[in-house]
């Protein structure tokens, strides 16, 4: 299949380009700058929901699964970005949130039968962002499902009328000629019915939490029994569609997904991208369950070069970039971005500013991204821009496509390992890829003939792997 060992880049819509002035990144925007995206040697690009919504959680909150958002352009605007990128070889993929609707959606009003209500609040359920996950609606009086922001409403998949119009969006799309989706927050597809409490955590969660979420066994608000029913719709509604689940849940938990999904995001790696012991861990619990999506980075959490820890953002986009399976890079990692300084106003309720702000196209006022007045700050990071990196072959962007153009020589047999402190270790075949997060140097595998280095200029050999770098070089005959 075309995406097993593909590079897939994330647009975060509102921050990539914007073409019109009004500080929004847009559809003809992204048109303008796909050439930065094939140029990276990706095979495809996700987009950020662009369907209508009030933006209480910018566009995690539909109001019309069938609608393009008026900030991001017309329907035209996107058969354009579509064929433009087929024309490059870019299939192009829709994140869809299947789990809940804003409670502006039409159907809020007009069919309370899609999602989850009670008379009373019937459980000790939480809600991601902190504190209870049931709201009163003050025009029925009654008490509706909120796993997310008190806006979002939480769909009931038990239901089949909610099914049937919820696949009935997916097939249109991709009759329109999107290739694939990324499936929002998949875990909260599937709840008890019976909507019992959830009884009192055993520890700390495998991924973190919000700390009063993190307080229950979650058995029953998420991840019950019984994912296979709306799971099964969705495939039989895309056809061989690409299906990414983000479906918040350690590796081994998985398998339930993958029955009907192509891919899974391993949480677990994003989560150790700077611990190499950890990191090795999880890598090799991802290679063992399957299917896995590796990222390290998205709109949801710390950008890679400030999650793998000073210096180590190189080191670990070039680990990220040589497993097997597909890679999901978010945008401005393949330039080093890094977390943008707190904003004086935020946003983002969840503090996520700092992840999303404006991509860095040039040098000019707003760095490239708009004439206008951003919706973010294009406050400067300690960071080239994409015009400077380009054509710097010591430039991080450089590094990036160098290592998508080499993953696809990287096959064979995989094996994961700690030689060294700080170290992590894979051998694919006949290359070995390792890299070093530690402040100092630390003992290689054994290997010969440099194929591509994290840090241009280490003046290494072969015999050690760099403070906060690594390198790819084939195996010893």
């Amino acid at each position: 299949m075309w995406w097993e060992n593909a590079v897939i880049y994330q647009v975060y819509m509102r921050s990539f380009q914007d073409s019109d002035g009004d500080g929004v990144g847009d559809l003809p925007g992204l048109l303008e700058r796909l050439e930065h995206i094939a140029m990276l040697g990706a095979g495809a690009v996700w987009l950020s929901p662009i369907y209508r919504s009030p933006n209480f959680d910018f566009g995690y909150d539909v109001s019309d699964f069938g609608t393009v958002h008026p900030d991001f352009g017309t329907s035209a605007d996107l058969d354009a970005l579509i064929l433009r990128a087929h024309e490059l070889g870019l299939r192009v993929l829709l994140d869809f949130v299947p789990c809940h609707t804003s409670i502006e959606h039409p159907w809020f009003r007009e069919h309370p039968e899609y999602y989850v209500w009670a008379d009373e609040i019937p459980n000790n359920w939480r809600a991601a962002f902190g504190g209870p996950a049931w709201e009163l609606d003050a025009d029925t009086g009654r008490y509706y499902l909120s796993s997310f922001f008190p806006e979002q409403a939480d769909l009931d998949w038990h239901n089949p009328r909610l099914r049937a119009v919820m696949t009935d969006a997916l097939r249109k799309w991709v009759k329109r000629g999107i290739d694939g989706f990324r499936l929002d927050a998949l875990d909260r597809i599937s709840k008890d019915a019976e909507l019992r409490d959830e009884p009192p955590a055993g520890g700390p969660p495998p991924l973190p939490l919000d700390p009063t979420d993190a307080e229950l066994e979650h058995l029953y608000s998420r991840n019950a029994p019984g994912v296979d029913v709306p799971l099964r719709a969705i495939r039989e509604a895309v056809g061989g569609a690409l299906l990414i689940g983000e479906v918040f849940l350690p590796a081994a938990d998985l398998g339930p997904y993958l029955e009907w999904l192509d891919v899974c995001f391993s949480f677990e790696t994003m989560f150790a991208a700077g611990d190499a012991a950890a990191l090795t861990r999880a890598i090799t619990t991802g290679l063992t369950h399957g299917a896995t999506g590796w990222v390290l980075s998205n709109h949801d959490f710390d950008r890679l070069a400030t999650r793998a820890g000073p210096g180590n953002g190189r080191a670990a986009a070039l680990l990220l970039l040589s497993l097997p399976g597909p890679a999901f890079v978010y945008q401005g990692d393949e330039l080093g971005m890094a977390n943008a300084p707190p904003a004086a106003a935020s946003r983002d309720r969840h503090g996520r500013d700092q992840l999303r702000m404006p991509m860095r196209w040039d040098e000019s006022e707003n760095a490239g991204f708009t004439t206008g007045t951003p919706w973010l700050s294009t406050a400067e990071p300690e960071v080239p821009s994409a015009s400077e990196q380009d054509g710097d072959p010591s430039s991080t962007l450089a590094l990036v496509r160098g290592a998508v153009k080499l993953r696809a020589s990287l096959d064979g047999p995989v094996a994961v390992e700690s030689r060294a402190p700080g170290t992590v270790v894979v051998t694919r075949g006949n290359h070995v890829i390792a890299v070093n997060l530690s402040a100092g140097p630390q003992a290689g595998p054994p290997a010969e003939g440099l194929e591509l280095e994290a840090n241009p200029g280490d003046g290494h050999d072969l015999s050690v792997i760099p403070a906060h770098g690594g390198w790819v070089a084939r195996r010893p005959a």
